[in-house]
């Protein structure tokens, strides 16, 4: 990434913190993945109990695997038999950790999602709801958002699970009702209702879909 492209993402994740703010949720710029890490770490105490909602960008800056190799009351999905029991304890977590497929300028935060655990528990339930946001991921506006969601964040999961569905064909939404479809539920978060529950690191570098 481009030294110009950098200064101009500083710059406006000023811009999405404001409109975050605006919007009763918490933002918070790091320059690296290192300084989302530690960041990161910093917003969640020892002892917490932790879960996620499948977002390559937490593990992309290192955060998952920290957290299991760390004092935390961890949550895995992968280490348990019965997946569902996984879901419904993610719930009532400290943490829940996620990504989000697309932010508006303004601060509004656009997910889709398939078994829609994650965006429900977006919605509801965790205490916190911290998400690591790549600026690759911010959009001008709603519609620009849910464009970036249907065409660029579904196609390239569809992909990465091996789904039988046109737009992993065709890399671009055909607004499919395939069983295989991962654009099942669409949230749209323009403002939480609940003081610093939903958190939002941007990070000045490319990352997750």
């Amino acid at each position: 990434m481009s030294e110009f492209i950098k200064m101009r993402n500083r710059l406006l994740a000023e811009k999405v913190i404001k409109g975050l703010a605006s919007r009763n949720m918490t933002g918070y710029y790091a320059e690296t993945k290192e300084d989302a890490l530690r960041l990161a770490l910093g917003l969640i105490p020892e002892g917490s109990s932790v879960s996620m909602g499948g977002g390559m960008s937490v593990i992309e800056i290192g955060l998952w695997d920290a957290l299991k190799n760390g004092k935390y009351d961890v949550i895995d999905r992968e280490a348990y038999q019965d997946k569902r029991e996984a879901m419904i304890k993610a719930y009532d977590a400290d943490y829940f950790l996620s990504s989000s497929n697309a932010v508006t300028e303004d601060g509004v935060l656009v997910n889709i999602d398939g078994n829609s655990n994650r965006v429900s528990a977006i919605a509801q339930g965790p205490k916190h709801v911290l998400m690591i946001v790549g600026m690759n991921k911010i959009c001008s506006d709603v519609d620009g958002a849910m464009k970036r969601a249907r065409n660029v964040a579904a196609p390239t999961n569809a992909q990465r699970f091996g789904l039988s569905t046109p737009c992993a064909k065709t890399g671009s939404c055909l607004n499919c009702k395939s069983p295989d479809t991962i654009c099942c539920q669409f949230l749209i978060t323009r403002f939480s209702r609940h003081t610093g529950r939903i958190i939002v690191i941007l990070v000045n570098d490319s990352l997750g879909f």
